[in-house]
């Protein structure tokens, strides 16, 4: 177990490291590939530049003995470019092989900072099948962090972000008895104890709430904890980050009504097919909700000149032009999936003739 400079993790690992966009000894032995995913390292470069940034958990590292010196009496593991004796060479970006942290490591390089040291647990002279049971053991077995939870958290957060906002306003509304979303959101992504009827995760309302807000919930949550305030939506971002002042003027609630009249009409336009949780039901369920969200959007660009929080009568009015009845909100008419929500949206949308010419 040690403490390594991030500059001097990336250099002894650069060579295994670039090898991920392919694949690895290591995975080669187990029969699999699982390479370095972009999207992933682009998220973690970024992280690493904000205020507080940090990785609790240790990369774990394998390098051969031949790279490897331990001194007992200052404790430090000395590692260093070495020859076999044979011709054989390992130079300082060949010397370790990553057994997990492969994310971290590369996103590191985008560090800007004067210093951000890494825990690592290295092991010497460990064989390839130890590397591949202990690679197996941290990369294929461990759970992923449900995200209606982690979003959860955010509750206990004392700085304001987009997150936090997203948060507190799916609590809200999934505590208003008058609310159609009123006991409908799994806050911790999982069915609640002693509630039945849930039909949408936190974190399904949180990511489709966070566009409207933020195009960085990143650097908009550094820059609050910085004692800094993020930047206002300019006059072209507007149409698209349409609750984005408010957020940075602390109307959260004024986001929170907009949301609570919109789909209080969706409820009164199409009442049972909203209530339902018939396993073929789709309104009131993920698929749906994600679509009208997408409709919110341009609708609500249309009415705010009008009224900045449009009522539910005057919600209800723009719905009851699409032509579509309870019966219609199936897996059967809309497909599971991304296309179901897409032919949703563009029905929804088209009827009320919020498409570009283009579209239609």
């Amino acid at each position: 177990m040690a403490s390594i400079s991030c500059r001097d993790l990336c250099e002894i690992t650069l060579a295994d490291v670039r090898r991920m966009y392919k694949e690895r000894d290591v995975e080669t032995y187990l029969g699999i590939q699982r390479p370095l995913k972009s999207d992933r390292v682009d998220e973690i470069s970024q992280y690493v530049n904000t205020i507080d940034a940090c990785f609790p958990t240790a990369v774990i590292l394998a390098v051969e003995g031949r790279c490897a010196e331990y001194d007992v009496d200052r404790k430090e593991l000395i590692l260093r470019s070495a020859s076999d004796g044979e011709g054989g060479k390992v130079t300082s970006i060949q010397i370790a092989k990553v057994l997990d942290g492969q994310h971290r490591i590369e996103g590191l390089r985008a560090f800007k900072g004067v210093a951000f040291d890494v825990n690592v647990s290295i092991f010497i002279d460990m064989d390839i099948e130890s590397q591949a049971y202990l690679f197996s053991t941290v990369n294929l077995a461990q759970t992923k962090v449900n995200k209606s939870l982690v979003y959860d958290l955010f509750e206990y957060s004392k700085a304001r972000s987009p997150q936090k906002t997203c948060h507190n306003i799916a609590v809200a509304l999934d505590s208003l008895d008058t609310s159609p979303f009123y006991r409908r959101i799994k806050r911790l992504g999982s069915a609640t104890q002693g509630r039945f009827g849930e039909t949408l995760t936190q974190a399904s309302f949180v990511e489709a709430l966070l566009p409207f807000i933020t195009s960085d919930k990143i650097t908009d949550r550094d820059l609050y904890l910085r004692g800094k305030k993020p930047p206002p939506a300019s006059p072209s971002e507007e149409d698209r980050l349409i609750f984005r002042n408010w957020f940075l003027q602390e109307k959260d609630m004024l986001i929170a009504d907009v949301l609570l009249n919109y789909f209080s009409a969706v409820r009164k336009t199409w009442p049972l097919a909203w209530s339902s949780s018939d396993r073929g039901a789709v309104l009131g369920k993920t698929n749906g909700f994600q679509a009208l969200m997408r409709v919110l959007r341009p609708l609500y660009v249309r009415l705010r000149d009008h009224e900045a929080v449009p009522s539910i009568e005057r919600f209800q009015q723009e719905l009851s032009r699409v032509s579509l009845s309870d019966e219609d909100f199936t897996i059967e008419t809309f497909k599971p999936g991304t296309s179901g929500q897409a032919a949703l949206f563009t029905k929804v949308s088209e009827d009320l003739g919020l498409l570009p010419a283009s579209r239609r």
